[in-house]
């Protein structure tokens, strides 16, 4: 198998990049950029990233998390009028393998228009405090030591009414409109006085009395998401210094993969993953890989046919 070939020297030394962020995502980004490829990175914060989806629910992500980063990215390379974009975005629930262990998946795009490329990389990690249960109180919370899990108070948390009201609902629709979030969904709750003031007033907005109290996953408001940023950004890094075998061009990497790793038990293909593609953001060189790992069999319980 042929090594990836990497460049100490980078093009993108001493360049700067826009990122479109209004979450605080310089931080964890910058360093692994600048330490990779020596990319400087600048953000801009006028851009209403919430319009493309929240995680409150009040505005829908329409597209996949891959084409929303891209679209970020472009927003911000579009308003500064600069050749290279950068942008993240995120998605939580069960993990993909382990069903019952809450996971996230960050995704960062880059954008380079001189090159005229976009490289996208991905991490699916189970490093994530995502949760939510719903209460009447501190105490409820505290009783089923939710606020401990969710690592509150260094974590911020949302409060909103479980079944909210029609008048509720009206409110929020005409908020939409205007692109304001409705009072009655808090926000960056970092304090104890702010979450039970925040819970009586969502029961109270809502049908039933009970508030729903989420951890909140916007990267300003929470650091282990900053840790995964960070993480997908050294990835992006590495991708950026490796270069294409067929035409130098960098982003060169891992794009896809083919199923149909062998079952250890049964020998008969799994969805897992057998063969890894590398290609290139520019030309249409694409090579097949082993896996990295190394791995020959599937765990017979990831079988159809063993355990179907």
């Amino acid at each position: 198998m042929n090594k990836i070939a990497t460049s100490i020297y980078s093009i993108y030394r001493g360049k700067e990049a826009i990122l479109t962020t209004k979450h605080g995502k310089l931080h964890p980004l910058a360093l692994p950029l600048k330490a990779a490829v020596g990319l400087n990175i600048r953000v801009t914060k006028s851009i209403d990233t919430d319009q493309l989806g929240t995680f409150t629910g009040e505005i829908e992500r329409e597209k996949s998390p891959r084409e929303t980063v891209i679209l970020k990215a472009r927003l911000g390379i579009n308003q500064s009028g600069t050749q290279l974009g950068l942008a993240t975005e995120a998605s939580f629930g069960p993990h993909p393998v382990a069903l019952f262990i809450p996971g996230t998946e960050e995704v960062i795009g880059f954008i380079d228009d001189n090159l005229g490329i976009e490289v996208i990389e991905s991490l699916i990690s189970t490093e994530t405090n995502y949760s939510g249960t719903s209460a009447k109180s501190i105490e409820e919370l505290e009783k089923e030591n939710f606020l401990a899990k969710a690592l509150f108070p260094s974590h911020a948390l949302i409060v909103k009414p479980q079944r909210p009201k029609r008048n509720f609902l009206k409110k929020l629709s005409y908020s939409l409109q205007g692109r304001q979030t409705f009072p009655s969904i808090f926000k960056g709750i970092k304090d104890y006085d702010a979450l039970r003031q925040a819970i009586d007033l969502a029961r109270a907005e809502s049908e039933d009395g009970i508030a729903l109290i989420e951890t909140d996953m916007r990267a300003h408001m929470n650091p282990t998401r900053k840790r995964v940023i960070r993480k997908v950004a050294a990835q992006l890094g590495r991708r950026l210094r490796s270069l294409c075998p067929q035409c130098s061009c960098p982003g060169w990497g891992k794009s896809d993969a083919v199923p149909g790793l062998p079952c250890e038990l049964c020998r008969l293909p799994t969805r897992n993953i057998l063969l890894e593609v590398y290609s290139c953001p520019k030309c249409t060189h694409k090579e097949e890989r082993e896996r990295q790992d190394g791995l020959k069999f599937a765990y017979a319980g990831h079988c159809d046919y063993c355990n179907p």
